[in-house]
């Protein structure tokens, strides 16, 4: 027996088999491009994208045959949003989390009800990129399109529907529509009613790793599953990852670093305060019950590194291919070996929380005819980590305990990084057996689907296993805290300069 987690991400989809210990049996990874028909918008095609999710799940469902498939559950992507016929046809393409149409429907939730109550109903930030924001646009400029809509889908309940069973969508990826409620577990009647759209276009809400039916007939045989794959709710990417990272009470955090660098730490109870408005942090349910999350995050973790590297790391790349290091690995082990006087604004494209602002910009400081570019390269590593640690401590006096935190994405291979990050944030750091959180995550969801769990935490209690510890250098993380108070003065000094 085994169970699939799906993780369907903005560029790309993966579907990963584990089998009853939670290791690996097979995984496969499909691309796919985003559109921009107009500047500033960012569409992905539906059609696609499903038969991308085809591809991913047949080549894995070939691979487990002799261990087959029994549930699936779904990691997805946020906000995502296209309209669905009543065959479950697409009527337009998915409109994407930072696609930057929705500006005008900001500015009227701005104007008519206000920051302060949609975050008491929502637990959401008012910002264009969630969902609601994306149908009030659809229902004002295409029309037509929206009269013949019968679901605004997002990419879990798409999916699910395509499975061949009723559009259901879990609490957590509700919540990123900013119209659910998140402590009733219900879709806001208030806010739909402000918004004039109605209930009836959105999916059923439901509890991650609720069992929903099983795989159509039809679609299973297209698939290669077997007719009894038990389909289940799965949940927003950042809750399945840290559901896949242990992250299942209090005091424990998830750190997904890849091209944005996202902290992700578990709360007991909904956190509703002027604080986390004021730093712009949601609020929203977990995939496991009664536990709810918030995020906090830099938007050019990877992606500044990706930059650098090709602007300034021509040298780096060249030692890479002659020696079969990751590009990446030769930055970092070059990088200077102490603390430097070099700081980088890490705001390349806007700035993430606490923050939140889309015109900011990047700066570097600091430089003199000593500088070299070892200092650059540790800049980049030490400021990210700043940043990191500047929500640390606004999560921190929000009221949220740290305890320990579980690196997950393309940035945890880095050890040298990781122990840099423990130095500056004064915690634990710790690494996984299995990579794959998000992934895990979901399949977690399916096994409590069919009773293989009582509970997510029991699940994740069985397969979360800790790789490696990186614990604090106290004498460096006392030399960072002097560089560190020189860091949190770069953005109010440069404000009026780079928005």
């Amino acid at each position: 027996m085994s169970l699939v987690g799906l993780d369907i991400g903005t560029t790309g989809c993966k579907a990963v088999a584990f089998d009853k210990g939670g290791n690996i049996l097979s995984q496969a990874y499909r691309e796919y491009p985003l559109f921009h028909p107009k500047p500033g918008w960012t569409e992905l095609d539906a059609n696609l994208l499903w038969d991308k999710i085809k591809q991913v799940v047949f080549e894995v469902a070939t691979q487990t045959r002799s261990d087959p498939i029994k549930a699936l559950s779904v990691s997805t992507q946020g906000e995502a949003v296209v309209p669905v016929s009543r065959d479950g046809q697409p009527l337009y393409n998915f409109i994407i989390s930072f696609d930057k149409r929705t500006e005008p429907q900001y500015q009227w939730w701005q104007e008519r009800m206000g920051k302060e109550e949609i975050f008491q109903i929502t637990g959401m930030p008012l910002h264009p990129m969630y969902t609601i924001n994306k149908i009030m646009w659809m229902k004002e400029n295409q029309p037509d399109i929206y009269r013949k809509a019968w679901k605004f889908l997002c990419v879990e309940d798409f999916v699910i529907s395509k499975l061949g069973v009723f559009p259901t969508i879990d609490y957590s990826l509700a919540a990123r529509t900013m119209c659910f409620d998140i402590r009733e577990k219900k879709w806001s009647e208030k806010i739909l009613s402000f918004a004039g759209v109605s209930q009836e276009l959105l999916a059923e809400p439901r509890p991650s790793g609720y069992p929903l039916g099983k795989v159509n007939k039809r679609v299973a045989e297209e698939l290669g599953l077997r007719r009894d794959v038990v389909v289940a709710t799965g949940g927003h990417d950042q809750p399945c990852g840290a559901l896949g990272a242990g992250v299942v009470s209090p005091g424990l955090v998830m750190n997904a670093i890849g091209t944005s660098d996202v902290l992700c730490p578990a709360i007991k109870e909904p956190l509703l305060t002027r604080k986390m408005l004021e730093s712009n942090y949601c609020c929203y349910p977990h995939t496991c019950p009664d536990i709810y999350i918030t995020i906090s995050f830099n938007l050019t973790g990877g992606l500044l590194l990706r930059w650098y590297r090709d602007t300034f790391c021509f040298e780096e790349k060249m030692e890479a291919e002659r020696t079969g290091q990751d590009v990446y690995d030769v930055i970092v082990e070059k990088a200077s070996p102490e603390p430097v006087d070099v700081y980088i604004l890490p705001h390349f494209v806007g700035s993430g929380t606490p923050t939140l602002s889309s015109k900011s910009k990047g700066a570097i400081l600091g430089l003199t005819l000593d500088t070299t570019k070892q200092d650059v390269s540790r800049a980049m590593l030490d400021s990210n980590n700043y940043d990191l640690r500047l929500n640390m401590d606004k999560l921190q006096e929000a009221g949220i305990p740290w305890e320990e935190i579980r690196a997950i994405g393309g940035g945890a291979k880095s050890e040298r990084w990781l122990q840099l990050r423990a130095d500056v944030l004064g915690k634990r750091v710790c690494t996984l057996k299995v990579s794959e959180a998000a992934s895990l995550g979901a399949a977690i969801l399916a096994g409590v689907s069919i009773n293989n769990f009582d509970s997510p935490q029991e699940g994740a209690g069985h397969w979360v296993k800790i790789n490696k510890i990186f614990g604090p250098d106290m004498k460096q993380h006392s030399q960072y805290m002097e560089r560190y108070q020189n860091y949190l003065k770069i953005y109010p000094a440069l404000k009026e300069l780079i928005l």
